[in-house]
């Protein structure tokens, strides 16, 4: 399930987007101090082509799902889980296919979405395949700076079935 962000979820969200497997997985690596994750959220609750939510697992907050460039019918997408705690639970794989069905579910009801687009680095793989299992597809690749190195990124789309 998917709802919106409220400020006391604010320190979980940067405590799961600072952890080192979501950051060597980001396009920003580094880790994301309180100020800087407070002007984020600024500026997200001001710009109408962002929307942020959280993803709750069984109950429990366990990830955010960010649409960005949100315009008529399409928009880019992005996610990361709070990996320690759905580990310790033992409910990681299932909270991976969970958010990536309720975000998909999110864009193409609630959002009204034709399209939705992504990126994800090249080298992760399990991730390229989890798009895949829920019918993205890729459609190229390209280099892209990632904290001062060149990595490959691959885009991926998934047009909602008529």
């Amino acid at each position: 399930m998917l709802r919106d962000v409220q400020d006391d979820d604010l320190p979980a969200m940067r405590r799961w987007r600072n952890h080192p497997r979501v950051r060597a997985a980001s396009f920003t690596t580094h880790e994301i101090a309180a100020e800087e994750h407070a002007g984020w959220w600024t500026a997200v609750r001001a710009d109408a082509d962002r929307h942020v939510l959280i993803y709750d697992h069984e109950g429990t907050a366990a990830g955010v799902v960010n649409y960005a460039d949100v315009t008529g019918d399409s928009a880019c997408w992005g996610y990361y889980l709070d990996l320690e705690g759905l580990e310790r639970a033992g409910t990681l794989l299932r909270a991976w296919a969970g958010l990536e069905q309720a975000a998909i579910e999110h864009a193409f009801g609630p959002l009204g979405l034709t399209t939705l687009h992504g990126e994800v680095l090249a080298d992760n793989e399990p991730v390229r395949r989890l798009h895949r299992r829920f019918g993205f597809v890729e459609m190229g690749a390209y280099l892209r700076d990632v904290d001062g190195v060149p990595r490959e990124v691959v885009a991926i789309e998934l047009r909602r079935e008529k």
